[in-house]
């Protein structure tokens, strides 16, 4: 049997959990699991994966929407299924009884506790909505269909 050049397996789950610091100097304090929130963006945004942190530059506006979006509920642990690392909210993004008029298309998860770190874009069609709840339903926390993947 010969070596295989990979990223090891272990390595890609104990990521998320912040298990590895690399660099010269350790930025991580505690041990409990970070907040993340949930910002939606205009459909006129440059969002992506450039982004780097939360930036209330083009994101919605409305009645009951509070910038900076909502909390996401981090109650699963990342989870390694055969190679893939996955990690999924443990609830649905909903964003209650909110009038977003102007069209948006993305949402952006970041980590609140870590200076508004950006963690991930995702994008779906444009939608407006009028006093009415705007949910993101999640998928399947697993290797193939979990919210963030690493393979």
């Amino acid at each position: 049997m010969a070596n295989t050049q990979a990223v090891c397996n272990s390595f890609k789950s104990e990521l998320m959990t912040g298990h590895h610091a690399l660099g010269t100097t350790v930025t991580r304090g505690g041990t409990g699991a970070d907040a993340l929130k949930a910002a939606l963006y205009l459909a006129t945004a440059t969002v992506n994966k450039s982004t780097t942190a939360y930036s209330a530059t083009n994101e919605v506006s409305g009645t009951g929407y509070t910038a900076g979006g909502i909390s996401v509920t981090n109650a699963t642990a990342p989870t390694l299924d055969s190679d893939t690392a996955h990690w999924t909210p443990s609830a649905s993004l909903t964003y209650s009884t909110v009038t977003l008029g102007t069209a948006f298309d993305c949402v952006l998860i970041y980590n609140d506790d870590q200076a508004d770190r950006a963690i991930a874009v995702f994008t779906f069609g444009s939608q407006t909505v009028t006093a009415a709840d705007f949910v993101l339903a999640m998928p399947t926390n697993d290797g193939t269909t979990g919210l963030l993947r690493l393979t």
